[in-house]
């Protein structure tokens, strides 16, 4: 589902150079979940870029769905990406002049699914969006951007979700079902999560947890 080999990357500041990543080799199989920890800063966000084929790695390989990223031009990935791919970053990136349902339903419909089924009543309902689906997203507050970001990125039932902090804005009961909700979707789908998070309590509902430390990652103490 997800293979990084020998991934590296470095940063340039001023004269200076920063290693974040260093040699990084990841796994991630269909129907697995794991959680990526670490201090601010140590590259984990960076990662998930490189991952998601958003970000170029210094050196290294990622394969996708069996595919190798370096292989595929703009519109390989992005077909790639509408078709299998979720996206949870912690700028929500939602579509302004639509209103919640229509952002909600913005890939589903490029991918022609329909507008409604029993995923997108039940995303509705754990997310509590029902309310808001005819408000505009520039209404909304950070906390209901949130939710309606993680909607969209789930809509589709995609086979891989990169998710950033994406409980971040959220109280405690909401990030609970948010991430039984994303847990949910990977042992019925068989898709794969790979989450970053500060929280460990969030990361504990991920199959697998990893430690990214000084450009390593490590089994979590």
């Amino acid at each position: 589902m997800l293979e990084l080999k020998s991934i590296s990357k470095s940063f340039h500041d001023g004269e200076s150079e920063l290693l974040v990543l260093d040699g990084i080799d990841l796994t991630l199989k269909p129907g697995e979940s794991l959680a990526l920890l670490g201090a601010s800063g140590n590259g984990k966000s960076t990662l998930l870029q490189i991952a998601a084929g958003l970000e170029d790695p210094d050196a290294g390989s990622v394969q996708v769905l069996g595919q190798d990223l370096s292989t595929l031009n703009e519109s390989g990935l992005a077909l790639m990406r509408r078709k299998h791919l979720g996206f949870v970053f912690q700028q929500f990136n939602l579509l302004p002049g639509l209103n919640v349902r229509n952002n909600i339903l913005f890939q589903r419909r490029l991918n022609g699914l329909g507008d409604r089924d029993a995923w997108i009543d039940e995303l509705t309902g754990v997310l509590e969006l029902a309310p808001l689906l005819n408000r505009p997203v520039e209404v909304l507050s950070g906390g209901q951007q949130q939710r309606v970001a993680i909607a969209r990125a789930l809509a589709h039932q995609p086979k891989l979700v990169f998710a950033d902090e994406p409980t971040g804005n959220l109280h405690d009961t909401l990030s609970r079902q948010v991430m039984k909700l994303m847990a949910r979707l990977v042992e019925e789908s068989g898709c794969s999560l790979l989450l970053v998070t500060h929280n460990r309590a969030m990361a504990e509902f991920a199959n697998r947890r990893l430690l990214l430390e000084e450009g390593h990652l490590h089994a979590l103490r």
